[in-house]
């Protein structure tokens, strides 16, 4: 049965109900229960008053979980946000970009979620709504597994809460997959630096997806990069030991030896078209 509950109280209520689930975009969904029968009731929370769309409050920068990825990807953000953009626009095809949410993307909790290396390295967190009342969570803490979230089952993920901390920061994201579109990647990359006055690396932000079974902050390298001059040492910078955090599998699309090369050479890539960008914003 398909409910369509017109306030978030209302839609508690139904997800107290016992085999109910929630539906946003359903492109996650609906795929996943072809050739087994549906869950028993389904709670649309798509419409619910302030699930979609991007708002500010001073810095903070709040993204409704049912926003869609073509709304994120028309949106004016700074260009720190870039890396969102692009992500977006990797996300499936147009048709699922257009019905896919960010929130049904992050309680989904797939290690190739597109939507996850960007919101990462933003220290992006969740706000979760339950009749215990609302939470904040950061998302390196909301994702605990592959298809594992801490999200309780009465618990609706109401939106992306991002604080706008870095307004001169450069940011990209890269997918490597086998074509350009309804592919899962191999590997991503989502990167952020911010140069100081003297044109060194002030702030520096990367998470890789699809490398593990969560998406990792590449803390070890971060830390590395900061106070480094633009040159041919920050693509050096990209190490074996600088990886270690990372634990890919074999699986059809590629091998484990592959992606942690891959997400090596991006990584250089991704580092110096970032030095290029932030120069050209210095």
């Amino acid at each position: 049965m398909l409910h369509r509950p017109q306030s978030t109280a209302e839609a508690l209520q139904l997800l107290g109900q016992d085999g109910a689930t929630i539906l946003a975009g359903g492109t996650d969904i609906f795929p996943a229960h072809v050739d087994r029968p549906p869950p028993k009731a389904l709670v649309d929370i798509s419409q619910l008053p302030g699930m979609r769309g991007l708002s500010r409050d001073g810095r903070t920068l709040r993204i409704g979980a049912a926003t869609t990825w073509t709304d994120i990807a028309r949106a004016d953000l700074p260009p720190a946000f870039d890396m969102l953009r692009q992500a977006a626009l990797e996300v499936g095809a147009q048709q699922i970009q257009n019905r896919g949410t960010i929130g049904g993307n992050l309680c989904n909790a797939s290690p190739a979620a597109d939507g996850v290396p960007p919101l990462l390295a933003l220290n992006a967190e969740v706000e979760l709504v339950s009749n215990r009342g609302p939470r904040l969570l950061a998302l390196q803490d909301f994702l605990i597994g592959n298809r594992r979230t801490a999200r309780a089952p009465d618990e609706i993920m109401t939106a992306i809460m991002i604080d706008d901390d870095l307004p001169d920061a450069q940011s990209t994201f890269v997918k490597l997959g086998a074509r350009k579109y309804l592919v899962i990647s191999i590997v991503m990359i989502a990167a952020l630096v911010e140069m100081d006055s003297d044109g060194r690396i002030r702030d520096a932000r990367i998470a890789i997806g699809s490398a593990s079974a969560v998406a990792r902050r590449m803390h070890a390298l971060e830390q590395r990069l900061a106070g480094m001059m633009p040159g041919s040492s920050v693509a050096n910078a990209v190490t074996d030991d600088m990886l270690a955090d990372l634990s890919p599998i074999d699986d059809i699309r590629a091998t484990a030896g592959y992606r942690r090369d891959a997400a090596a050479e991006l990584l250089r890539r991704t580092l110096a078209a970032l030095r290029h960008d932030a120069r050209q914003h210095a």
